[in-house]
């Protein structure tokens, strides 16, 4: 897969034109599925919150179901298990994007496992996937106790797909827990690389190769 891995979404040109470029073609001609999953798992999220996400009626920049794609339909993973894989694995094959929603990384963790769609993405080469926050911190190998809001008291393994964990939301206004101290003693807790990242920050991975694409604030952590 060709990976954005974004903290609040599609939020300025730098981005976008990364988007593009792994699409290798235009937005309005590549079809996308909306996976919201991750947000049934976080206690601040609500059914209208949801609604808000599906919708594109988030207030500012930063929605990824508005872009201008050729078709949208949405994907919730807690509903898989009870339908027939020969019915939903050709829509996740026939998307050029998954667009997957922030919320409790542990939960789309889980939900990815059960319902069979991480054992997909190995044969999913040549499609991209648009994380949001949990949507992108859940292809990490931990998320940190921090980010633990489904069991406060389980582990933080996630799917490690890249061999990096995220800090999202770096000194979002008003959140006193996302400062950059904040995220120093996170990093001093996970094992490897990581990244701190703000709303403007995005990380793209094709073909192993890491970059960084920004127009706001990020810092990188080695252990």
């Amino acid at each position: 897969m060709k990976l954005l891995l974004t903290s609040g979404g599609v939020t300025n040109d730098s981005i976008r034109a990364s988007l593009i470029g792994m699409l290798g073609k235009p937005i309005a001609d590549s079809r996308a599925l909306f996976i919201p999953t991750a947000q049934w798992g976080q206690p601040l999220c609500s059914p209208e919150s949801v609604w808000r996400s599906t919708a594109d009626r988030w207030e500012g920049d930063g929605g990824l179901v508005g872009l201008g794609w050729k078709s949208v339909g949405v994907l919730e993973l807690t509903a898989l298990p009870s339908i027939a894989e020969e019915r939903w694995m050709p829509w996740v094959r026939d998307a050029d994007v998954l667009l997957v929603d922030g919320g409790e990384a542990r939960f789309l963790s889980t939900w990815m496992l059960q319902s069979g769609l991480a054992g997909m993405l190995p044969e999913l080469v040549d499609t991209v996937w648009v994380g949001v926050s949990a949507g992108s911190m859940v292809l990490t190998p931990r998320v940190g106790t921090e980010f633990l809001d489904w069991q406060p008291e389980g582990p933080d393994e996630t799917l490690g797909l890249v061999d990096f964990s995220i800090f999202p939301h770096l000194d979002y206004p008003g959140w006193t827990e996302n400062t950059l101290e904040a995220a120093r003693r996170w990093a001093e807790r996970i094992p490897g690389r990581s990244y701190a990242i703000d709303d403007q920050t995005a990380i793209a991975v094709v073909g192993g190769r890491v970059e960084v694409i920004s127009e706001g604030h990020w810092e990188q952590f080695d252990r």
